[in-house]
Order: structure tokens, then sequence, then C-alpha cells
């Protein structure tokens, strides 16, 4: 390994990373479809964020390119062989809840709070200034590197199909994106989500009109609604739900509007990939209404809520659970759920992280086979598991550097969630998260812990060099 201090190096330059990673947060780089047109693909803001970026990197003497305007890249050094580093600028809504401008950086006890200040735009500067310090100190490199950044990481990768489709260059030879957490994730699991669909005509003594619960089909719904007729009175409901809530993690409500009641389950909202974290107030709600005599495919619907997915995080009873040695377990999140009497297409979205070993054909299968559902479908969109060994060297340089820089040991990681290091066939996540940190993504009042970041510029420095030299 090269004798450079690339610690001290990074501290020579604490200020300027800090300044420019300010002036890249106050921008606004949330996806906004309202304004999207054929010159911003995502909206002005990301678009703002990447003509800046690449700015800063001309300022810095890099060759730059923008691929109208989805994503772009600069690149340094010489060589057959290509390292990718692939990063995003565009960040989620700020949301409600932060007790500073979410757009005016600001550190507070060592922690500087702003959207994308650990997602993604700190740990790109970090990497930023890692392959600046490799530049500046005119270290010898033997191979090429491609800096890319995205404008679409937080929705639906568009940014990527259309930069790999239109920027007329072969795929790098293997990279990672400083986008996740160390020691490294090397592995990722697939994703799709699979519909079960129902019917809607139902009567009888009840009859459901209607339910809904969730927001997007990788999130665990938070609430539900069900509208529902039934021959009872309020009086006699409201009691029934005051018992069932008791003692269960949910809280209800329930009204009677136009001779129909409206019941609400309250829950608690998880990422898809975690969703024993959350509390899926929709199959809370299907096991209140399993109680009560409903009939044909409302019953089905709230059967198969009820009974089945409750809970089923490894889908076991579903019977799709699969375990992979090295991947681990499939796991389930019941996310999206849609009824409506009038309508012939009835559906419940299933988001599925599934390891090697098992398929989105496969699952379909083993759904097709749950009582009362009448077809299922698959989601436009699907990755499939992403696996780089742990003896790849790609992965033990990286997991030298980190040991060599921490004094930790390094273990291999495989996640549920997906980062721009599947883009290679030989790509990983590294970085910029610490294993004692405080994860805040997504979340109001997010930060980095700014002696994190430059803890992994330095490690970025070393694990670059380590690689092009």
């Amino acid at each position: 390994m090269t004798t450079v201090d690339f610690k001290a190096e990074v501290e020579k330059r604490k200020d300027a990373m800090m300044e420019d990673l300010f002036s890249l947060l106050r921008i606004n780089s949330e996806r906004d479809d309202s304004q999207a047109d054929a010159e911003h693909p995502f909206g002005p803001g990301p678009v703002k964020a990447l003509h800046h970026f690449l700015a800063m990197a001309e300022r810095d003497g890099y060759e730059t390119k923008n691929v109208d305007n989805y994503a772009g890249h600069f690149t340094f050094g010489q060589g057959e062989e290509e390292l990718g580093i692939f990063a995003h600028l565009d960040v989620v809504p700020a949301g409600s809840g932060w007790e500073t401008n979410p757009y005016e950086p600001v550190i507070k006890d060592g922690r500087l709070y702003a959207r994308g200040s650990s997602d993604d735009k700190g740990p790109t500067m970090a990497c930023y200034y890692a392959l600046k310090i490799i530049k500046e100190l005119g270290l010898p490199v033997s191979k090429r590197v491609r800096f890319i950044v995205g404008t679409d990481e937080e929705s639906g990768w568009g940014d990527m199909d259309y930069y790999f489709a239109n920027v007329g260059l072969p795929e790098p030879d293997f990279g990672f994106s400083p986008d996740a957490e160390f020691p490294i994730i090397n592995g990722e699991k697939g994703n799709i989500t699979e519909y079960l669909h129902f019917s809607g005509a139902n009567s009888g003594s009840y009859t459901l009109h209607s339910f809904t619960g969730g927001l997007r089909e990788n999130m665990v719904p938070e609430s539900a609604t069900a509208v529902f007729s039934a021959d009872t009175d309020l009086a006699d409901f409201q009691a029934r739900l005051n018992a069932f809530v008791d003692g269960k993690p949910v809280t209800a409500d329930i009204k009677e509007e136009n001779g129909q009641f409206i019941v609400t389950v309250y829950g608690k909202s998880a990422h898809g990939s975690t969703p024993e974290e959350g509390i899926n107030g929709a199959t809370y709600l299907a096991i209140f209404l399993n109680q009560f005599a409903f009939e044909g495919p409302a019953k089905a619907f709230i059967d198969v809520t009820a009974n089945v997915l409750h809970n089923d995080f490894d889908a076991k009873k579903l019977g799709v659970d699969y375990v992979d040695e090295r991947m681990g377990a499939l796991s389930m999140n019941a996310g999206v759920f849609n009824f409506d009497e009038a309508s012939a297409e009835n559906t419940i979205a299933l988001n599925f992280r599934y390891p090697q070993g098992t398929d989105a054909k496969t699952i379909q299968a083993g759904l097709e086979k749950v009582a009362g559902v009448e077809k299922v479908t698959l989601s436009e969109h699907e990755h499939t598991p992403h696996y780089v060994p742990m003896d790849d060297p790609l992965v033990a340089t990286l997991l030298a550097v980190y040991e060599k820089q921490t004094g930790l040991k390094g273990h291999e990681q495989v996640i549920g969630g997906g980062t721009f290091g599947r883009l290679l066939k030989r790509g990983v996540a590294y970085g910029a998260m610490f294993p004692d940190y405080v994860n805040t993504m997504h979340q109001a009042n997010e930060f980095a812990d700014v002696e994190d970041l430059f803890r992994a510029s330095a490690i970025y420095a070393e694990a670059i060099y380590e690689l092009i030299k």
C-alpha cells in the first residue's frame, strides 16, 4: 500500500471541501415532475445541481460531459481499464419537521444538517475530494476514472437508463457507489413488485365499498381506511373497535356518514426493505374486518390480508419463502391496497426483496396458489440479485483500505435496498456511513457527521489510488 498520508491531505482541504459541499447543498434538487420538460427531465432542481457539479469539475481541470441533463461525468487518468464512481445529486423531498432550513446547511455540535448531507451530496463531495487529492499530488496511475453523477436515483433510475443508452461509451470495468455504508455492500437482493388481483362485486349483510392503504410499494402502509355497510349501529362498532385495538400497537377511529361506516387504522411506516420495522395499518384493519360476514371477492381480499399477509415478512404463509446461504432470506412488504366494489381490478401490491436462487416467476407461481387470488401480475421494473464475491480484487482492495485506516475488521454485507453499485457486474457500494452512524437518510433533520465525511474522504482517496495505480 502507498505511503501517502491521505488523512493529512484531507486535513489541508477541509475548508475548501466544506465550502464546495455547502454550495451544492443549497440547491434544492428534489424531483419535480410538474416542471419537467425536454430540458429538465426531472424538473429544474436536479439539472441545476448537475450543472453546478460539472462546473466545479471544470474549475478543477477535469474534462466533463453532460448527457442531456439526465446525468454527467468527468474523467481522470489514462489506461486500458476504467474505474467507475457512481454518485447522485437528487434528493428526496425535504418534508416537514425540520428545525433548520433543509436547504441552508448548518453545522451544530459537529453535525452538518441539510437535505442531502448524508444522501448523497456529503459522500459525493468526500469522494470528489478524494480523487482531487490524487490529481493534485500527481500520483502515477495506470487506469482511468469516470466519476458519474445521476439526477434520478431516488425515483426510477431513469437518469442511468438514459445515460448508458446515450453516452456513447462502454461501461466502466468495475466501480463503486459512495451511497451506503462501510465496510462494504457487495450484495443487493433482487427487487420486484407482484400484484394480487381480486374482483369487486359483493353483497350481503356486510358490504365492503372500498379498502385503501399505502402510499408506495416500498413503504409499509402507515394507515388504511375501509368504507362498508352493515346491519348494526355505530355504538356497537365503536365498542368492537375499542376492544380490538386494546393491547395492539395501533390506533383507530370509526365514523358513520350517509349510512356507511368509515374505519381507519393507524400503524407506523418503514422502508419496504425492512417491513418488520413498521406496523402495517392495512393488515391490522383487515384483521378487524375479518370478524364480520363479508362475502365474495371482498371476503377473499380481507381474508388474504388478515390471515396470510399480516406479519408475513419472510413470505412463509404465502408459500414463497426462500433463504440463500450467502445472501440471506427473501423479504416481503405488503405495500399498497386498493379495493373498490365497482372495480374488476382490485389489487394488493407486494414488494419482494429476494436473494439468488429464486426469481420473479417462481414467486408469481407460488402466489397464484393462494386461495381467493384470481391472478398475479408483475411490475414493469425489476432488479435481479447482485453479488460480487469477497475474493474479487475490487472487494478485497476496498476492505483492505477500510481495515488499514479504521483498525476495524472488514466483512461482507448484503442488503435489501438498492444502490448504483449494482449498475456494473463488478460494482459495489462503499461508505460513507460508518458502523456506529445514526442513519437519518430520508428523514427530517438529516445530518452527516462532519468528521465522518473527512474520515470517509481519506478512505476513498487511498482506495481509489490502490484501484488505479
